[in-house]
């Protein structure tokens, strides 16, 4: 029997069986199924699904899987783990930023790796013109918790990572100064990455670089705890970080 309720909300909400697919990171063939064979599918998918379409998980499927606890709901909201952050697709990043539509979020030491790609800075400045709040957290270069951070990873350059970050960043910092630039001085435990109500979080591995440590893509769902976990991190580092200006640019980098 064919699902109408999920074929009806799908259709409500603009989106056709490939883009679903595409933002639930499933096969269409598979969404497919769920709508004309009426497969119910895997309870993580069954959030997804929900989360993307905006609606209740029950307004689609009924058929008494319901969720135990909330353990269930938090690892629901695990959408995929990546062994390391080098095996994550490269358009990855540029995918789930281009998705946001209130908040986009850089929460890193340095994250040379963004600051050096061009489309990163493009997606960045059409975001901010639609009206996106965008906050780019840096880590302070001059700060303990940096030079600390560098020398966990076996190098002693983690503070020039990010002055290299920041003269990367400085003509969108001088052409759209609503892009919201801080410096921070904490011990981070993980670089976080979050475009509404989806983030990449990259733990921090002693003994190894960001490059080689887990990466976890994770999607908010009503209920669950774990990505807001995150969330809250990136929230309160923003509050207790201090705003970057030209003249710290030029300050911090001799620029």
């Amino acid at each position: 029997m064919s699902n109408e309720r999920l074929r009806t909300a799908l259709l409500a909400r603009g989106m056709t069986v490939q883009s679903l697919a595409e933002a639930i990171e499933v096969n269409p063939k598979t969404v497919e199924r769920w709508i004309t064979q009426g497969k119910v599918p895997y309870l993580r998918h069954q959030y997804a699904t929900a989360a993307a379409l905006k609606v209740d998980v029950t307004t689609l499927w009924d058929d008494g899987r319901t969720v135990d606890s909330a353990a269930d709901l938090t690892k629901a909201e695990i959408a995929t783990v990546y062994p390391h952050r080098h095996t994550v697709p490269a358009g990855l990043w540029r995918e789930l930023y281009g998705r946001a539509e209130r908040n986009l979020d850089v929460l890193v030491y340095s994250g040379l790796f963004l600051s050096e790609d061009p489309l990163f800075h493009a997606l960045v400045r059409a975001k901010v013109e639609a009206g996106v709040r965008v906050r780019i957290l840096l880590g302070d270069p001059e700060c303990a918790a940096v030079r600390q951070r560098g020398i966990d990873e076996g190098h002693h350059i983690m503070d020039g990572k990010i002055r290299n970050a920041l003269v990367l960043y400085r003509p969108l910092m001088r052409s759209h100064p609503d892009v919201g630039f801080r410096l921070h001085d904490s011990t981070l435990y993980n670089s976080i990455y979050r475009a509404d109500d989806e983030m990449l979080v990259n733990p921090h591995v002693y003994g190894i670089g960001a490059y080689m440590a887990p990466v976890l893509h994770l999607r908010r769902l009503p209920g669950g705890s774990l990505f807001d976990t995150y969330g809250n991190s990136i929230d309160h580092t923003w509050e207790n970080a201090r705003p970057i200006t030209d003249q710290d640019v030029k300050t911090i980098t001799g620029a």
